[in-house]
């Protein structure tokens, strides 16, 4: 179930925020519900903990926020105990950003500087397929995400996200091509959206994309983290700090939730997100992403149509400087936003997410896996009724960067490293 942001502001306020500073009556207001928070959530931090001893046991980077509801941070361990072997199937990636499991075992694998390489699953790593356009490497910027085309067994298509350079900055873009019958090169290549404005800066690009049931495109992007840019996430006439939603040929599909709306990018589905690095679909169909906190604030949410995320107006966690976050004054909360389904703080640093559906591991049916940069781990969540129940981490001994993490044909997990000398490994049950 979804839990909104309590209120905090009438919705019409929210509404009118744009790119532009908020009124001195508004800030006046939100500096007064802020100093009211922590008294009106809660009386302390067990009143809304499970009885339970969370796995996470560091002290928060924000200890006066309280979640809004019992489970929302911390969770209760959850060892499954489950035996298996890692496999390093390939190395010497520079800086892989996804990993893409092909029909028949082998994969594609992105690498941040701007290069697309075939591994096979006997670990052979192709030279670079020729064909993709340049890329913005600097910062956070790249090659990004690779997903495959819903019937990519018979179109050979696949789709790619990049920072594009362009005349006035950069910004996160999506295009598609045509593998060749040899898997060389990239026929056919275009780009089919280009997120705007432009900007020129080096963070928070986003990028994952994956295809929901009804055949849509879903991307996800950064609001591009400086001050100055970041309250375009709650601008609907900006892309930034957005979950987009388009037809594999780019268009803005008519059910999205803003189409028609007077200065309104029509490609919109979600907004109100600040650094979305991990989206996956889970069994029933339902998109689910984890995105990028400050200092805490790490988030899990449940994907809705139109609905409003709450960054930079409501979050949790602080600024890295350490200061409450400068848009919301600290606010967790705010009337017309949703509350996310989890968080973390301190955060883990979330990019790839997988739902595994598969037989390998019949313990870790339907359980959420996230890689983990800052923690350097895999991390395992239980989610029942829409809550988050367990965690578990895993691969804490290799004390390695997860960038990405897909369930293979095989029913074994694939996941790429984030270093210089990157690595593909295989997680698979033990004999």
């Amino acid at each position: 179930m979804h839990h909104p942001r309590r209120a905090i502001l009438p919705l019409i306020a929210l509404a009118s925020v744009g790119a532009g500073c908020l009124p001195r009556a508004e800030a006046a207001e939100r500096a007064a519900a802020v100093a009211a928070q922590p008294a009106s959530q809660s009386a302390s931090q067990s009143a809304t903990q499970p009885a339970c001893q969370p796995l996470e046991t560091r002290a928060a980077n924000a200890p006066t926020q309280r979640p809004a509801f019992a489970g929302q941070t911390r969770a209760c361990a959850a060892p499954t105990n489950v035996a298996f072997d890692v496999t390093v199937v390939a190395g010497r990636l520079e800086k892989p950003w996804a990993v893409e499991p092909l029909p028949g075992g082998d994969f594609l694998v992105t690498e941040k500087p701007g290069r697309l390489r075939l591994v096979t699953s006997a670990g052979k790593v192709s030279p670079p397929i020729a064909g993709l356009p340049a890329v913005d490497g600097r910062g956070q910027g790249g090659l990004l995400d690779v997903a495959l085309s819903p019937r990519f067994e018979t179109d050979r298509t696949i789709f790619w996200s990049f920072s594009e350079p362009r005349g006035d900055g950069n910004a996160t873009s999506v295009a598609r091509g045509v593998l060749s019958a040899d898997r060389r090169s990239l026929e056919q290549v275009r780009v089919i959206f280009r997120a705007m404005p432009s900007y020129d800066g080096t963070m928070h690009f986003g990028s994952r994309i994956a295809f929901g049931p009804d055949g849509m495109l879903y991307l996800t992007l950064g609001e591009r983290s400086d001050t100055v840019i970041r309250p375009q996430a709650q601008d609907l006439g900006s892309h930034m700090g957005k979950i987009i939603r388009i037809t594999p040929d780019g268009a803005a599909p008519r059910d999205n939730p803003f189409v028609g709306r007077q200065g309104a990018r029509p490609e919109i589905f979600s907004l109100g997100h600040r650094n979305v690095q991990a989206a996956a679909f889970d069994a029933q169909g339902r998109l689910w992403e984890i995105e990028h906190g400050t200092r805490g604030g790490d988030e899990l949410n449940l994907v809705q149509k139109g609905k409003n995320y709450g960054w930079p107006l409501a979050a949790y966690g602080i600024e890295y400087a350490g200061m409450p976050i400068r848009n919301s004054g600290g606010a967790t909360t705010r009337e017309g936003t949703e509350q996310p389904v989890y968080y973390w703080d301190p955060v883990i640093a979330p990019s790839g997410a997988q739902f595994y559906t598969g037989n390998a591991f019949p313990a870790w049916k339907g359980s959420l896996f996230v890689g983990a940069m800052g923690q350097r781990r895999l991390v395992r969540l239980t989610i029942a009724n829409d809550r988050v129940t367990g965690e578990e981490h895993l691969l804490v001994d290799r004390a390695q960067r997860i960038r990405d993490v897909k369930q293979g044909p095989d029913g074994a997990l694939y996941v790429v490293t984030d270093t210089t000398a990157g690595e593909l490994w295989r997680i698979a049950p033990k004999p």
